[in-house]
């Protein structure tokens, strides 16, 4: 019901969009967008036109947040950390995620190895609502022209619980094609289960509690159900109430 309620609330905003000549729909599968460039729409964005391959910058460059090209796919850099090797010299230990099947792999890179980036442009979206299934889309929308873009849930990664009506994100594309999404860093959730704060002096300064979106994280002893709880998304670590 409640997903059919969302559904119908983004039929009614966008019938009054295409009253106006503002609203086309476009989706993405995994990898590619579906529809062809529109005129003057989302994907003829001056941006697209900047958007190139083909550059290299040495591995001891490569930093979380990177898109690079490696044996003809795309991957985000995740992690990277510099590790010495003795005589080996220094090398950086990456971790990788595969932009169209969401799997992650390690990979060491050396410092002076040449790799290849991709340049990638973000763009703000509302996220509306996630289709049923266990691969259903994540449908959102661009505040400014009502145009819808579905994405795969992976794109969000381990964020995608954080998901929230109205929630603002960013997606970061490429020729057409969605590489990864970001949520802000810091989302209000509120404490669905958490137990009663222990009296005296021995009482540990945090306790588990369980948010209304199904996760578990620590909260300080005198958090009681029902209230209101800022986390940090990066982490998913307590940073205050509201």
């Amino acid at each position: 019901m409640r997903l059919l309620t969302k559904r119908l609330a983004v039929g009614l905003r966008s019938y009054a969009a295409a009253a106006h000549g503002g609203y086309r729909k476009f989706s993405a599968s995994t990898a590619r967008i579906k529809s062809q460039p529109l005129r003057g729409g989302l994907l003829e964005s001056p941006w697209l036109a900047t958007q190139f391959r083909g550059a290299r910058f040495s591995g001891g460059d490569v930093k979380p947040g990177n898109h690079i090209e490696r044996r003809g796919k795309i991957y985000e850099v995740m992690k990277a950390q510099h590790t010495t090797q003795g005589r080996g010299g220094a090398i950086i230990q990456v971790e990788l995620r595969d932009v169209d099947s969401g799997n992650k792999l390690n990979e060491r890179l050396r410092t002076d190895e040449k790799v290849e980036q991709i340049y990638v442009a973000e763009k703000s979206f509302e996220y509306l609502y996630t289709n049923d299934g266990d691969k259903g889309s994540v449908v959102l929308m661009d505040p400014e022209s009502y145009e819808q873009l579905e994405v795969q849930p992976h794109l969000f990664g381990e964020s995608l619980v954080f998901l929230q009506d109205g929630m603002k994100v960013s997606v970061q594309l490429y020729d057409d094609r969605p590489l990864s999404a970001k949520i802000p860093k810091t989302v209000t959730c509120t404490v669905a289960e958490a137990a009663e704060a222990r009296k005296g002096s021995g009482t540990p300064p945090y306790k588990r509690a369980l948010l209304d979106n199904g996760l578990t994280v620590q909260v300080p002893s005198h958090i009681a159900t029902g209230v209101k709880v800022i986390i940090n998304t990066t982490n998913n670590s307590y940073v205050s109430r509201i």
